[in-house]
């Protein structure tokens, strides 16, 4: 029996849930966050700063059951219960933390690009504008 083929680009391939959820920016952030160890849920929201109590809970429960992530629970009072990363998880460590690190080297160039974008579009939506009125001028409005 052979082992299947998996192709992201296939709409039927499961492989296609687990890009997205890799994809995501929060699963992205937690898994660099644990990179260096386990933490406790709050000092994973410390770390992920903006991300609200809802989606961390979500967001890990979705990586504990892909297997990226292990939640380890504490027998003692009080209960203490961390998160850190699986063999499986560890394996996202280089590729998303390399994603970190372009998004850090390259934002100046994406701000520009955004700052440019954004003026061409103004001037496009204000000659359209223009073009309106002018056309509202010739037929009488």
């Amino acid at each position: 029996m052979s082992t299947p083929v998996w192709d992201v680009m296939a709409e039927a391939c499961p492989s296609r849930t687990s890009l997205a959820k890799i994809a995501n920016k929060w699963t992205a952030m937690i898994v660099i966050a644990l990179s260096d160890g386990p933490l406790r849920f709050g000092a994973i929201r410390e770390v992920v700063q903006g991300i609200s109590g809802k989606v961390l809970t979500d967001t890990l429960r979705d990586l504990e059951r892909d297997g990226a992530v292990e939640r380890i629970a504490y027998n003692e009072m009080p209960p203490r219960v961390e998160y850190e990363l699986t063999e499986l998880g560890r394996t996202l460590k280089e590729p998303l933390g390399a994603l970190g690190r372009w998004a850090e080297q390259h934002i100046e160039q994406v701000l520009r690009a955004r700052e440019a974008f954004d003026q061409q579009q103004d001037a496009e939506s204000e000659r359209s504008a223009a073009r309106g009125v002018r056309r509202g001028a010739r037929l009488g409005r």
